[in-house]
């Protein structure tokens, strides 16, 4: 599907996508709309900063490298505004750099995602952060929308007992339906499985308690659901790229040892 322009700016835009690469737009653009996502696309910092403002997306993906105004610095302009501070961005990047991504982090953003594009991990980890329920504009279909309030209301099942959640067959007798259909459901409008979907979601939230000096990493495991501060460590770091400590350090300026 080629990329003649940007797709018109609307208010009911699901992803922002801000890439100078007009290759890596169409890929994204191809694997966003496949999934029935509401893209619109800059090609350049200021632009981004722009259509972020005048959109509200639920979602932003930010390439790194650009000319101009780079990433770090369009994710830290809009986190300093309060009209775009809650827009959960993820950065592009090529780069396996530790310090390039720290300082993504320090800027403002939630994730990572690496250039080569793997469709899966992008769908992944778009569904965590997006944290809608994801229909088609014009599209109003029952089946759909049935299916996105169900997976709602798992998710927030889910979240509250996150320390010892429910297996997956109590899940889908909770809720009337069967295991298959529960994972097809978190497939399609999540990108991964109902504990696929967890996995993501418990680092998601650990990110965020491990940026907050008060909280110990003892804690945030237990808190989480982890067996041990262990786990927890190895968890994060496989995530991440790095380890609680080294996020909190690189943020915060504070420091507490990793479990091992």
């Amino acid at each position: 599907m080629p990329l003649l322009s940007s797709p018109p700016a609307t208010p009911h835009t699901d992803v922002l996508l801000v890439d100078d690469s007009v290759t890596d737009l169409q890929l994204l653009t191809e694997m966003m709309t496949l999934h029935n996502l509401r893209i619109s696309v800059a090609t350049d910092g200021t632009c981004g900063l722009e259509q972020a403002t005048l959109l509200q997306p639920g979602l932003i993906l930010l390439d790194v490298r650009m000319p101009g105004l780079d990433g770090f610095s369009v994710c830290r302009h809009l986190k300093a505004h309060r009209q775009t501070r809650s827009i959960p961005v993820i950065f592009l990047t090529a780069s396996i750099d530790l310090s390039e991504r720290l300082e993504g982090f320090a800027a403002g953003g939630v994730d990572y995602i690496g250039k080569p594009f793997e469709v899966m991990e992008v769908l992944a980890r778009v569904g965590v952060h997006l944290q809608r329920n994801i229909q088609p504009p014009d599209e109003p279909m029952a089946e759909v929308a049935d299916g996105g309030q169900l997976v709602a209301a798992v998710q927030q099942l889910l979240r509250s007992s996150i320390t010892t959640p429910p297996g997956l067959d109590d899940l889908a007798r909770r809720f009337g339906t069967n295991r298959r259909r529960l994972n097809e459901l978190f497939q399609t409008l999540c990108g991964q499985p109902v504990f696929g979907w967890l996995r993501e979601e418990r680092l998601r939230l650990a990110y965020l308690r491990v940026s907050q000096p008060g909280q110990r990493f003892a804690g945030i495991s237990d808190a989480l659901g982890y067996s041990t501060p262990a786990n927890f460590t190895k968890a994060f770091r496989q995530r991440y790229g790095f380890t609680p400590s080294e996020v909190r350090r690189h943020i915060t300026g504070t420091h507490e040892a990793d479990a091992s």
